[in-house]
């Protein structure tokens, strides 16, 4: 989809507020162009010498023709404002919708917070949007306007128009194409920039020495000289055309002097009129003026547009028709000759997998690194699709059963993942209503994070920063392990939640999750082997493939 296409879009979900915006410009235009004409009248009037009520009508005519301008100019900005504030509402909840629905092969080669701050071209394509809808919309009408009014003058002036609408033509073919492609590639270096900075911030510590400050210094100066390229370049397209402009205007406004001068003095024109023409002739250029200078806000609401239309084209989890849609007692997952390849690889994560997991079966999956033990964890927990091959839960395809009623009755915890930027007690409840205070407190027991709670001044409203990194990883842990049992959800899939423990209190965790009182199952990945001991089943991986599947 075109950046151009994709900006038709956007004012398309606004067709009412668009049109009144037109409406109102095309109304300012008619009548700030009616104003030479009362000018001429009025000038008329000065040469007669005489003063009459129709002069003082006509001059508070002209008067109230400039404050009724203002006010459509007022209820435009209204209407732009409102237009600013669904652009920014929509955005905001088409990404926070949108990313944890990703499919995981769309974002396999990219970093998702990086992505994420495509959302800050919101604000360029709300400043833009209005710009654009307000100086242009009034411009092109006033362009339109004026030519028409300047042939009722005289013939001439029609090749004026023409030159002029031929000068516009050839402004926009012969530039906007370079335009836009210098403004997507400046665009591409300024968020490299920006995601160079964010990761040197986020590395902070490793930074500090000399050496690798230099580092991270050199390689800044290289991507904010590519920057710098890419932008000048831009700014040469827009000189370019703002000097065609410059040359048009001077040729433009002698050649209209003379030849209206000469019109005049054959009296073919009257003063009243010249000066009225010239009047209507300054606003058209001044309008032709605004589109050109406008160009560079119109590149950059398309290099914005196209930003985030890059993260909205990203394929989301599909919406297929339920067959399966009522949460169920027990779970069996069963798989049947899967296979799954990560993007850009040549070679198969997962390859010939067929198993049966029955309900409330405690699995150990080991293997060594690169075996493809959590890849096979975070298929059976639906976060990864099968490239081949079907996943059954209680014997209904994955892409039949209602996907978030099979997530509501699952835990996951997986390698890496961290709290998010709220409290503790968000973090763990989501502020679910359902979730009473005697489930919570049976939570925080059971991953032995009541004592640390207690410790805090504002206890469960404390606030954790974005990775929990005033946390220490094992409280981290422990606030992760919290949120997926406080459901008590039908299975676990859990990969090394304990790691970061000491080994004392991994293993009263490892025994609360698989006390004979729970009759969940669980599905482990963990170099502990104490998770083993507890098992019933182990699932041993090699090169993708289960090599060996027994019972403990």
């Amino acid at each position: 989809m075109t950046p151009l296409r994709r900006f038709y879009n956007l004012l398309s979900l606004d067709k009412k507020d668009v049109y009144q915006i037109l409406f109102y410009a095309a109304f300012a235009g008619l009548i700030s162009l009616s104003l030479p004409l009362g000018i001429q009248a009025i000038i008329n009037f000065i040469q007669s010498g005489q003063i009459s009520v129709s002069w003082i009508v006509l001059i508070f005519v002209v008067t109230l023709g400039v404050g009724f301008g203002g006010i459509l100019s007022l209820m435009q900005l209204r209407i732009t404002e409102n237009l600013q504030q669904k652009i920014f509402v929509r955005s905001s909840f088409e990404f926070t919708w949108r990313f944890p629905k990703i499919k995981f092969n769309e974002l396999y080669n990219s970093y998702p917070p990086e992505l994420a701050n495509r959302f800050f071209d919101t604000l360029s394509i709300q400043k833009g949007t209005s710009k654009l809808l307000l100086d242009f919309s009034a411009a092109l009408l006033q362009i339109s306007f004026g030519i028409i009014l300047l042939s009722i003058y005289h013939p001439f002036f029609i090749l004026f128009g023409v030159l002029l609408l031929l000068l516009l033509y050839l402004i926009f073919k012969f530039s906007f194409a370079t335009g836009l492609d210098t403004s997507m590639k400046e665009s591409k270096f300024k968020y490299k920039a920006a995601y160079w900075i964010q990761e040197v911030a986020r590395n902070s510590s490793t930074f500090k020495s000399k050496l690798n400050s230099e580092y991270a210094l050199t390689k800044n100066d290289n991507l904010v000289s590519d920057y710098i390229s890419y932008r000048e370049k831009h700014f040469n397209v827009i000189k370019r055309q703002y000097s065609q402009l410059i040359l048009f205007k001077v040729i433009i406004t002698a050649s209209l002097l003379s030849i209206g001068g000469y019109l005049v003095l054959n009296q073919q024109m009257n003063i009243g009129q010249f000066v009225a023409a010239e009047i209507i002739i300054l606003l058209v250029i001044n309008s032709v003026e605004k589109v050109i200078v406008g160009l560079e806000t119109f590149y950059d609401v398309l290099t914005s547009i196209e930003k985030i239309g890059q993260v909205s084209d990203l394929r989301v989890e599909e919406s297929t028709e339920i067959t399966h849609s009522t949460p169920q007692d027990h779970l069996k997952l069963e798989m049947d000759n899967i296979q799954y390849r990560f993007p850009g690889s040549d070679k198969d994560a997962l390859k010939n997998i067929s198993l049966c997991i029955e309900a409330s079966e405690k699995i150990y999956v080991s293997g060594r690194n690169g075996s493809g033990k959590s890849t096979l964890v975070r298929m059976l927990s639906g976060y990864l699709e099968p490239d081949y091959g079907a996943f059954y839960i209680n014997d209904a395809r994955f892409n039949k059963v209602d996907q978030d009623i099979y997530r509501a009755q699952i835990g996951v915890v997986m390698q890496g993942e961290t709290p998010f930027e709220g409290s503790i007690l968000e973090n763990i409840t989501f502020n679910n209503p359902s979730i009473t205070a005697e489930r919570l407190r049976w939570a925080l027991d059971s991953v032995n994070l009541s004592s640390f709670i207690k410790t805090l001044p504002q206890g469960l409203d404390t606030r954790i920063y974005p990775e929990g990194r005033q946390l220490s990883a094992s409280n981290a842990q422990k606030i992760m392990l919290a949120r997926n049992i406080i459901h008590k959800p039908k299975i676990l899939f859990l990969e090394d939640p304990t790691d970061k423990m000491d080994e004392t209190t991994a293993k009263g965790i490892v025994d609360f999750l698989f006390d004979d009182e729970h009759d969940w199952t669980v599905v482990v990945s963990s170099v502990n082997r104490y998770w083993k001991s507890k098992c019933t089943r182990q699932i041993m991986m090699g090169n993708g493939e289960i090599v060996e599947d027994i019972k403990l």
